[in-house]
């Protein structure tokens, strides 16, 4: 079988390394300390393989958008990490020791940051993502890591493919695999990882499989969720306890007690009820929540998540992820690479990358 994740579609074998970008679904081991098998973090230069640099990488698939402080940072196909420090109208190339697709990035502050991707790659800046390096990269996997979050500059989580979590307590030097703390017999795909306010950590994953934990992510509970399609998405809100969890065909759940009970949210486009999967989302800083996906998808919510304005761009590019420009416009990032875009979702005009 396969199942469509953000910017990829992960295949059970043989083909797991063989993804398709964004073409019809964009919603995409024991407890012994891992470290890097591959490469070493103070391997020599010449042995190192960085991204190409490309004058057209911020138009090129880019699968995550998020802040480092004021800086946006973007993430995508090959290798490409961008940044941008005047709101998303210029983005400028980073150096980064990877060619392959990154899926996600995640930053505690301005200056601390990680990105995950396939073969299991996750890499690290602490300068606000000018330059990166990688601190753990398994090829026998054969699986992409598609989620980061951490709580601070010292303990995080990757989650990925065939029920892959891994957990770090030293800022990445060390990478704990952790995926047994889970219930999760059969390797079902984690998608995504988010934390809810005054709750805890939730992941969302393939087959509706929902995890939660109350103490930092040291043990889990299996939940029994809404809905048997594959999640690709889960989002905090402003309200404690609240949380969204989206997916395939528009499927939007919405819990205020942390995932013990859940209400459908209803998608109603110019065209009918919306069937587009959903992919990422955020939370601006006035609690109004963005949630984006195929067919050029653009949703968002006032009042916590109860009810959703939906706007589909005229273009229809698949978007995988979302944040706040920082001038009360929005950055997308997904098909075609990274665009600034008015609250609605409409297209605003974009330079090139330096």
């Amino acid at each position: 079988m396969s199942e469509p994740v953000m910017g990829v579609v992960v295949c059970r074998p043989p083909a797991l390394r063989r993804f398709a970008l964004l073409a019809t679904a964009l919603s995409l081991l024991g407890s012994a300390v891992l470290s890097a098998p591959v490469l070493a973090v103070d391997a020599p230069a010449s042995d190192i393989v960085f991204s190409v640099e490309s004058a057209k990488a911020s138009k090129s698939l880019m699968l995550d958008v998020v802040h480092a402080g004021a800086r946006l940072i973007a993430v995508g196909d090959r290798g490409h990490i961008l940044y941008s420090d005047d709101q998303g109208q210029t983005w400028t190339q980073a150096k980064v020791p990877t060619r392959a697709l990154l899926t996600s990035v995640f930053f505690v502050d301005d200056k601390h940051g990680w990105a995950v991707g396939h073969d299991a790659q996750i890499l690290a800046s602490q300068d606000g993502g000018v330059t990166w390096t990688k601190q753990f990269e398994d090829l026998t996997r054969e699986a992409p890591l598609l989620d980061v979050w951490f709580q601070d500059a010292n303990s995080g989580f990757a989650v990925g493919a065939y029920g892959a979590l891994l957990a770090t307590t030293d800022g990445g030097k060390h990478w704990e695999d952790a995926s047994d703390r889970l219930d999760n017999e059969d390797q079902y795909h984690l998608n995504a990882i988010a934390s809810v306010k005054d709750a805890g950590l939730f992941i969302v994953g393939e087959q509706g499989s929902m995890f939660r934990s109350a103490d930092g992510g040291e043990t889990w509970e299996k939940l029994e969720g809404p809905y048997e399609g594959s999640l690709f998405g889960v989002i905090g809100t402003a309200q404690p306890n609240t949380l969204l969890a989206y997916g395939l065909r528009g499927n939007l759940f919405r819990s205020t007690d942390f995932g013990s009970t859940w209400e459908p949210v209803e998608l109603q486009a110019a065209r009918g009820a919306l069937e587009f999967g959903l992919s990422g989302g955020t939370l601006l800083a006035d609690g109004t929540i963005v949630i984006v996906g195929n067919g050029g998808s653009v949703i968002s919510s006032k009042d916590d998540g109860e009810t959703f304005t939906v706007f589909n761009r005229p273009d229809r590019i698949s978007v995988s992820a979302v944040t706040a420009a920082g001038n009360g416009n929005l950055i997308l990032a997904g098909q075609g690479g990274v665009r600034a875009t008015s609250p609605n979702g409409a297209e605003l005009s974009a330079k090139p990358v330096k």
